[in-house]
């Protein structure tokens, strides 16, 4: 007699339920856990300690861990766990790039990691402006807070204006040496190219007279001009007579903030041009590439003085006849603006002094000293 079929086992319909129910209770986790992940990656993280954003600094070949760490430091991210997951299930973790960022305060999970991937990193720059002297420098790098380290006032004219990029906790000196290493790099290149109209006998020669036309006119297009005064000068062996070399001597290197007295014009100083023959020791500033290219190859002419001309320029002459008609005009400039009644100019009957790019002119009111 065949068998009857037997009924389904009792065990087995408690087991199968008991996966069931555990596979739903998973589900319903797995899906809280995104729920909850997803709203974490979204919403508002952390507010700013201070003001409207934090500074991080990520170091170059820093891991997915160590960048994290640094996060949570910062107070920009709650949870490195969460960090790690969000870069690793994201991709973004191949993609995390080093440098400084500026994270705004109460940015989402999200929004930091995007921070970070896009790469838009703070950006900071130093500029030295040609004609500025290296005490000059100095005050510029001691005043840039995100740089480190005590420096002393670098040697005249070895540095090249420029705009220079720095990152967060370089230290002074190593952007002095990326100004001195431009130096030297495009001094070497403009030599190269002088031509046989210069004066200069070297490099150094050079830099010091570009210094001189540097500081003496603040038009770029004047430049040549009077770089082929003060080379006509320095061949006929007249002295050159340029007021910032008396200011350096007062200053080495720092404004003077008012006129010049006569009795520093008649002071001798190393650098006083008025009162020395040819070029003074040193630099008496950092000049840029068009004074050094001027120098290198001046124009010829045969001007020999130079002055003021009332419109941030100057008025040329090759004669000191020509020249005191041209220093006339810029006194009565100077007496109009101050509201002054002209005064006729007597003649000039005497010969020059002993040469004179430009006559320097006391303020009104200035005593000689």
């Amino acid at each position: 007699m065949a068998g009857k079929g037997r009924a389904p086992s009792d065990t087995k319909r408690p087991l199968g339920a008991a996966l069931l129910a555990a596979s739903a209770t998973f589900s319903l986790f797995l899906i809280g856990a995104l729920v909850w992940g997803w709203s974490v990656f979204y919403a508002p993280g952390p507010e700013a300690r201070q003001g409207d954003a934090t500074i991080v600094v990520l170091p170059s070949g820093a891991g997915v861990s160590a960048i994290g760490q640094s996060l949570k430091q910062a107070g920009v991210i709650r949870s490195t766990d969460m960090f790690k997951a969000a870069v690793t299930l994201t991709g973004a973790d191949r993609k995390l790039r080093a440098g400084e960022y500026e994270v705004p305060s109460g940015a989402s999970l999200r929004s930091v990691i995007s921070l970070l991937v896009s790469g838009r990193v703070v950006r900071h720059f130093v500029t030295l402006p040609e004609g500025w002297s290296s005490a000059q420098a100095y005050d510029i790098l001691m005043a840039e807070d995100i740089l480190t380290g005590e420096i002393d006032i670098p040697e005249e004219g070895t540095l090249w204006p420029d705009t220079y990029e720095v990152t967060r906790g370089e230290s002074r000196a190593s952007v002095i040496t990326r100004m001195q290493r431009a130096h030297d790099r495009n001094l070497a290149e403009l030599w190269a190219q002088r031509g046989p109209s210069t004066v200069v006998n070297s490099p150094d020669e050079a830099v010091i007279l570009a210094s001189i036309v540097e500081k003496e006119t603040a038009v770029a297009e004047e430049r040549p001009m009077v770089a082929s005064v003060f080379s006509n000068r320095i061949r006929l062996g007249m002295r050159l007579e340029s007021d910032p070399t008396i200011i350096y001597g007062i200053t080495q290197g720092r404004p003077l903030g008012r006129g010049i007295r006569r009795s520093e014009l008649d002071r001798r100083t190393e650098w006083n041009t008025y009162q020395i023959d040819g070029l003074p020791p040193t630099p008496i500033a950092n000049p840029g590439r068009e004074a050094i290219a001027a120098v290198l190859n001046p124009p010829r002419s045969d001007a020999l003085f130079f002055v003021a001309d009332g419109t941030g320029g100057h008025a040329f002459a090759s004669t000191y006849a020509e020249h005191q008609q041209n220093v006339a005009r810029w006194r009565a400039i100077e007496r109009q603006r101050e509201g002054l009644p002209p005064v006729e100019e007597p003649a000039v009957d005497e010969p020059p002094p002993e040469a004179g790019a430009e006559i320097t002119l006391l303020p009104q009111g200035a005593t000689p000293q």
